[in-house]
């Protein structure tokens, strides 16, 4: 008797990708504006690159290009409260990973921004995500990755 397949072949904007039926990644409330997708799978992008494609599993044009922040603002602080805790069913720090989405403005790659106002917060173990709207306005909405790249640089002596 053959059971469920491990691997399914979905469409993305990369093309077809074949991805393991437990690397889907569910959504309980959807991403902001996009209440009624919920499963999606995160693609790398090309290797050696800090992107990734959190891909719609059911829906082929929509995939979101991501990134950690980390390696970019490694002060970058993310508020959890308790409902969303709640949600992703968190037992420990280390299940938590945090992306942020990233637009590349076409022709124009220089002006790269990352969306630090609503990070995407993954629950690695529970595969569980959802989109955490920062309240702090310390952080935009869009902020350049030239920015970012200065603010680590030690300045000239």
């Amino acid at each position: 008797m053959a059971g469920r397949s491990k691997k399914i072949v979905i469409r993305t904007k990369l093309g077809e990708r074949e991805i393991a039926r437990d690397s889907i990644i569910y959504f309980p409330h959807g991403l902001i504006g996009l209440d009624d997708k919920r499963d999606f799978v995160l693609i790398q992008v090309r290797e050696n690159s800090p992107f990734l494609l959190l891909q719609c599993v059911t829906d082929a044009q929509l995939g979101l290009l991501v990134a950690d922040p980390y390696p970019f603002l490694p002060d970058y602080n993310v508020k959890l409260e308790a409902p969303e805790k709640k949600t992703l069913r968190v037992e420990s720090i280390r299940q938590i990973a945090v992306l942020v989405t990233v637009t590349i403005p076409k022709d124009n790659p220089e002006m790269t921004t990352l969306n630090l106002s609503g990070p995407i917060i993954l629950n690695t173990k529970a595969r569980l995500g959802l989109q955490a709207p920062q309240v702090d306005a310390k952080y935009p909405t869009h902020f350049r990755l030239v920015d970012a790249q200065r603010a680590q640089k030690p300045e000239p002596e």
